[in-house]
């Protein structure tokens, strides 16, 4: 009777823990207008360079943003950004946010790693850990956006985050135009109807390839693919993202893509598929 009576208070001393803490993300996230998830059903869609240059493009039309990595496993936010070299300080619990810009804010487990070849080897219990950690102790302030870079597939990461944040505005899903890859977003798609969680839209990115030197559209991966599944699914088409070189050497150099080719094609792609978020400040 004794161990009962002790595992009985042992459980219901976890419990009122669990819900201070979440009690205290809602306090975070209270701050925080709008949470977008960006997710994909399949590895490989260039999901966190979306990811990036959505919060860059909303950070430059003058909203404060927060970007938050939950890949755990393989978290590129801080390469893409060429934030690699920077360290997240503390005071007490709290964790101050990696400051880019005067109005964007990034967070990624990159960050409390000792090097960048170090691996995270950590079953689903821990990363849940992580993740909530990143929402009550971050101390994002007040924010018009915070845009969640995920990793693919519909596992522990996007299940979690879903669950923590409890009222997200909704997920921008990232596709390539391939049968492929379509196939494993169907399945987030439907994951996400599954959590209630609004779709915001489809991008459909490595939409064709335009030549440099003559501007020609060459479909390399096919094109149109994720808005001809995004009408089967009945959710909103975002825009196609044409494949640019510059892609690739501004990821890798840590420059913003639309920051710094503003007039490419591409960054006007990217433009164009953040003015439905903008739209939800509208609607506030």
């Amino acid at each position: 009777m004794a161990k009962e009576s002790s595992a009985f208070q042992i459980d219901e001393n976890k419990r009122k823990q669990m819900q201070a803490e979440q009690e205290q993300i809602r306090k975070r996230v209270k701050q925080i207008k709008h949470q977008i998830l960006v997710l994909s059903g399949k590895g490989g869609v260039g999901k966190s360079t979306v990811a990036v240059n959505l919060a860059v493009s909303l950070a430059l039309s003058g909203k404060s943003v927060g970007l938050l990595d939950i890949d755990i496993h393989g978290p590129s936010i801080p390469k893409i950004l060429n934030l690699e070299e920077r360290a997240v300080q503390a005071t007490g619990e709290t964790i101050l946010p990696i400051e880019m810009t005067e109005n964007l804010k990034v967070m990624s487990i990159g960050f409390l790693l000792r090097g960048s070849n170090d691996a995270v080897i950590w079953r689903g219990p821990m990363k849940y850990q992580m993740i909530k950690q990143f929402l009550k102790d971050v101390d994002w302030g007040s924010l018009d956006f915070l845009v969640v870079d995920s990793p693919p597939g519909t596992g522990d990461e996007p299940l979690s985050i879903v669950q923590l944040l409890e009222n997200a505005d909704g997920a921008i899903i990232v596709t390539t135009p391939q049968e492929v890859a379509l196939s494993d977003v169907r399945r987030c798609i439907t994951f996400c109807h599954n959590l209630k969680l609004p779709v915001l839209g489809v991008v459909e990115n490595m939409s064709g390839f335009v030549c440099p030197k003559c501007g020609e559209m060459t479909d390399i991966f096919k094109s149109g693919g994720g808005e001809k599944m995004a009408k089967q699914m009945n959710v909103p088409f975002l825009g196609r993202i044409p494949i640019d070189p510059q892609i690739v050497q501004s990821c890798d150099s840590g420059q913003p893509y639309v920051q710094h080719y503003g007039s490419s094609q591409a960054a006007q792609a990217f433009k164009e598929a953040m003015l439905p978020l903008l739209n939800l400040e509208e609607k506030r």
